[in-house]
């Protein structure tokens, strides 16, 4: 047995290592972390500074076995988990669970032979600083999601969502939220514009320019009248050429990726989730097989630097000369500087230019190749020259009028060679004017529009606002978004967060009872300074401590504080005071003598739901009337003496129930609508979903093990697509990809069908 061992985090990792280390080490995964807080307790001791009670992760019971046996008689442990914060706290709990007080800490930004060898050679010690700052968030976001929580839980015990606060996804919460109600607030304003068709005396190409300015002053055309009456002035105006500006603009080319711009450019320009980003790219990095070799095609996923390794930027160099000339070489484009970016990391690029994106078809499934060219391209790019740009400005003058035409055009492409311009909306190029030159006048064009409210939030701006706020890390941004939509407190339409009125009233109450959590100044404050103890500034439990006082205090107070009365204002009905209270339907006024008086008024701002409709029916069980009213799954028909009579009348079918010939009717369970039978609960019949017009298939068995428990996989479909999941789960949790191949080989298949509960 090899007397030397190198511990990574994925099973993937040890086969890209295995390639070029091959026997002279053993290779192992922790399979991620070992050891973390249990999720049913605090698990955090304040009154002995902020002591973690850390235990093993059930479901690493087994690996934790496995390694102490396969390190048995192993005389060096390297430990090789990713190089960040996160990786320095796997590799701290992996010395604490195997009692490796001599393990020696490597970290290599890509998994190539130069890189990891050059590691391997410069061993570390555990940063214990890195270990602290990971620690100390993560006890951090522990208090304030523990603590907080169960005061939701209580408030809107029947939202029928698993609630909880955090403190970079409530702030996340805070600025969806605080968007839609700008938009819900907002008053479309008319105005019109006006163009012009012009063409010079003596050509016959023509170009149009818009109306900027009457009397030297910005022009402001608000109604369809005002309009009338300057294009009716503009008719009887000659147009002449004013001032013609030219002039060269240089074009800087955008600095490599990092995780944030990685996340927005994929989602602009992809279409990808966050975390379908972050999963494509590990998969990239951690290597793909290639001709019968795991290969690591880029640099660590997880960066908040565009820094690049020298040996990377020759590289670029001889690539950029062979395949474009000499011309197009470039110094290199920085970005703007991330607060607290942790410049021993290098940006997001290719870990070899010389694997272009053509070169890679047929070895990457689709997604990992449209993410593979996003990222080569803009390293590439990035060390470009600049694109050259002539720009034409033109001033025409019609009496006191004057508009304004503009074109520009690609001197030299420079980076645009690689990273063309997606913008299809160019000028069109002007012909030649000079100044004095007369212009006839085509045609007038008045175009009406309103203004329009700020956009809802996607995934590329809202990772673009929490960036440029300090709120959380490259890490977090993905996790926080995913967990908005899990618990309910947004959905997405057209791939745009829109808050639901469970949102609503999770961010009004943290809001009114915990304003510094949702505070985003105060927030990003706390990020600062979670980031000097890594930076050996400050105590970790100095900086948990004067977070907590005031914290604790303030939990306090909300425990045991009576609900806020409206002041100056009465209950109509009976004269009672009015409480402000909150639930999952949102903030509402409701009477101090309530159930005797049920009085109540929305305080949301948000429209109310429709009222309930009484029918010309009777309910078949009680005789009382039916009604059409709203709720969780949209609009139905039930008892108006509910909750006394819970009738609810289902929409029949046409088609019949294949096993009793009952027909077959629309229900609605626990995770929304599904077909059933009518004879329910003689008979239990239920459509599967994938026999429902624009559903996901059911899952197919496939003759492929689990990587971790050796059961077969299972391809399924979940919200991102199709998978390849464990048939033993939920005891195994274990999911990966499915390639191309695999997908080509069961996809189409009429195999054995399993339950469809997991999600990916």
């Amino acid at each position: 047995m090899a007397k030397k061992a190198i511990i990574v985090e994925s099973p993937a990792k040890t086969r890209t290592l295995g390639r070029f280390l091959g026997n002279e080490y053993l290779l192992l995964a922790s399979k991620g972390h070992i050891r973390d807080l249990p999720a049913k307790t605090l698990a955090v001791d304040v009154a002995h500074d902020f002591r973690p009670q850390y235990e093993i992760i059930p479901r690493q019971r087994k690996t934790l076995k496995e390694l102490t046996a396969q390190l048995k008689d192993v005389d060096e442990v390297f430990l090789a988990s990713d190089p960040d914060r996160e990786g320095e706290a796997i590799a701290w709990h992996l010395t604490e669970a195997l009692k490796l007080p001599t393990a020696q800490r490597i970290e290599f930004n890509e998994i190539t032979e130069e890189a990891v060898r050059e590691a391997l050679q410069h061993p570390r010690e555990l940063d214990q600083k890195r270990v602290e700052a990971q620690q100390a968030r993560r006890i951090l976001d522990r208090l304030v999601g523990y603590e907080i929580s169960p005061l939701l839980w209580r408030i809107m015990a029947r939202s029928g969502s698993s609630l909880s606060a955090g403190r970079v996804q409530s702030v996340a919460l805070r600025l969806v939220v605080e968007r839609e109600r700008e938009i819900l607030a907002f008053i479309p304003e008319e105005y019109w514009t006006i163009e012009a068709l012009l063409t010079p005396l003596a050509q016959e190409a023509s170009f149009t320019a818009e109306l900027k300015k009457k009397d030297g002053k910005d022009i402001s055309i608000p109604s369809e009248e005002s309009a009338e009456a300057t294009v009716s002035d503009l008719q009887q105006q000659e147009f002449v050429v004013g001032k013609v500006e030219e002039k060269d603009r240089k074009r800087n080319a955008p600095p490599p990726f990092i995780t944030s711009t990685l996340q927005r450019a994929a989602a602009s320009e992809l279409s990808f989730s966050a975390s379908k980003t972050m999963r494509l790219a590990q998969q990239l990095y951690e290597g793909v097989t290639m001709d019968g070799e795991t290969v690591g095609l880029i640099t660590y996923m997880r960066t908040d630097s565009t820094r690049v390794a020298a040996p990377a930027q020759h590289q670029a160099r001889e690539f950029i000369e062979q395949h474009f000339g000499a011309d197009y070489l470039g110094h290199g484009v920085r970005g703007k500087n991330v607060k607290a970016a942790q410049e021993a990391h290098e940006c997001i690029r290719p870990t070899s230019v010389w694997r272009t994106p053509e070169q890679l078809k047929g070895h990457l499934d689709r997604d990992q190749a449209r993410l593979y060219e996003l990222i080569w391209r803009r390293f590439i790019a990035s060390r470009m020259a600049p694109a050259l740009m002539h720009q034409v400005g033109v001033d025409i003058l019609a009496g006191p009028y004057q508009l304004r035409a503009s074109s520009s055009r690609v001197v030299f492409p420079g980076f645009l060679a690689v990273l063309p311009d997606r913008n299809d909306d160019q000028p069109t190029p002007l012909p030649a004017l000079t100044a004095g030159e007369s212009l006839r006048l085509l045609e007038l064009r008045p175009d009406q529009h309103f203004t329009q409210p700020p956009p809802r939030y996607n995934e590329a701006s809202l990772i673009q606002v929490l960036e440029e706020k300090g709120i959380g890390r490259p890490s977090t941004y993905a996790p926080t978004l995913e967990t908005l939509r899990a618990r309910k407190y947004v959905h997405m339409e057209k791939r745009q967060f829109v808050p639901t009125r469970l949102g609503f009233a999770v961010c009004d109450y943290l809001l009114d009872h915990f304003p510094d959590i949702m505070d985003i100044e105060f927030t990003a404050r706390m990020e600062e300074e979670l980031d000097t103890i890594e930076q050996g500034e400050v105590d970790w439990i100095a900086v948990l401590r004067e977070f907590y006082e005031a914290f604790e205090q303030r939990l306090e107070e909300v425990k045991q504080g009576e609900p806020a009365v409206l002041p100056e204002e009465t209950c109509p009905e009976c004269g009672g005071r009015l409480m402000v209270r909150y639930s999952a339907r949102g903030k509402f006024a409701g009477c101090e003598n309530y159930p005797a008086c049920k009085y109540t008024r929305n305080l949301s701002g948000l429209p109310e739901a429709a009222a309930p409709v009484e029918l010309d029916e009777v309910c078949p069980d009680c005789g009382e009337p039916l009604i059409e009213r709203e709720g969780r799954w949209g609009s139905f028909v039930g008892c108006s003496a509910y909750p006394k009579c819970k009738y609810i009348k289902r929409k029949l079918l046409e088609d019949s129930c294949p096993e009793c010939g009952a027909p077959l009717m629309e229900r609605v369970g626990k995770r929304g609508p599904f077909i059933g039978c009518s004879a329910y609960p003689e008979c239990r019949y239920i459509q599967g979903k994938s026999q429902q017009a624009g559903s996901k298939p059911q899952a197919v068995q496939t003759d492929l093990p689990c990587e971790r428990c050796g059961k077969p996989l299972v391809l399924r479909t979940g919200r991102r697509g199709q998978f390849l999941g464990c048939s033993a789960y939920p005891k195994c949790r274990f999911t990966r990809d499915a390639t191309a191949e695999e997908l080509a080989r069961y996809a189409p298949a009429k195999a054995p069908t399993v339950g469809d509960s997991q999600e990916s």
